[in-house]
């Protein structure tokens, strides 16, 4: 379901938004709103990974290697 709303913008958005035809603004609004709430999922995620990662030991390579290849061994039939 759409909805209206009004909205704020400031000189240099409008300037952008008014060069638009304006069957296509709600359209570019609507994507950009979705790329810019993607982009802040992606940078929470990847701030919460990262304070993971800092509280977690380090973990060498060939000890990551060893365990996947224990993992794919017990798959085997």
């Amino acid at each position: 379901m759409a909805r209206r709303v009004n909205i704020m913008l400031d000189d240099d958005s409008w300037r952008v938004i008014e060069r638009l035809p304006r069957g296509t603004r709600s359209r570019a609004v609507n994507a950009a709103i979705r790329e810019w709430s993607r982009a802040s999922r992606r940078r929470d995620a990847s701030a919460r990974m990262d304070a993971l990662r800092a509280r977690l030991p380090a973990v060498e390579t060939d000890q990551i290697v060893r365990w996947i290849r224990e993992e794919r061994e017990q798959r085997l039939p």
